[in-house]
């Protein structure tokens, strides 16, 4: 079964850092990333990284406060979220990409979790 179990979302205050974890499990994928919903806003890149962890690639929003990284080992991809803002509030997706890499758009999602930051 092809399936992206995501943890670690939760309530945080502004300021603050969440780890959110993504474990992969009947397929490994080879580039991964991580996308987000605001509420009543549309699905957005967040940040991805290259099948070997090497290259990565972060939205302007996040550049700098966040870090994406793999261990594949674990076949598990996490998302380091450090100096929240409220405006970081949204569905957290983990997501797997295909064959053409983290330029093209993701072949399987995770079923989201929710990071909220208090102002």
């Amino acid at each position: 079964q092809v399936q992206l179990v995501e943890s670690g979302g939760g309530l945080v205050q502004a300021g603050g850092s969440l780890r959110l974890s993504c474990a992969a499990s009947g397929r490994r994928w080879n580039a991964m990333g991580w996308f987000r919903q605001p509420p009543g806003k549309e699905r957005e890149f967040v940040a991805a990284i290259s099948g070997s962890g090497i290259s990565t690639r972060y939205a302007d929003a996040v550049k700098g406060r966040f870090t994406i990284s793999r261990d594949n080992a674990k076949n598990t991809v996490y998302l380091q979220l450090n100096t929240l803002k409220p405006e970081d509030t949204a569905v957290y997706y983990c997501a797997g990409y295909g064959s053409s890499g983290y330029d093209a758009n993701p072949g399987v999602w995770g079923q989201g979790t929710q990071v909220t930051v208090s102002s």
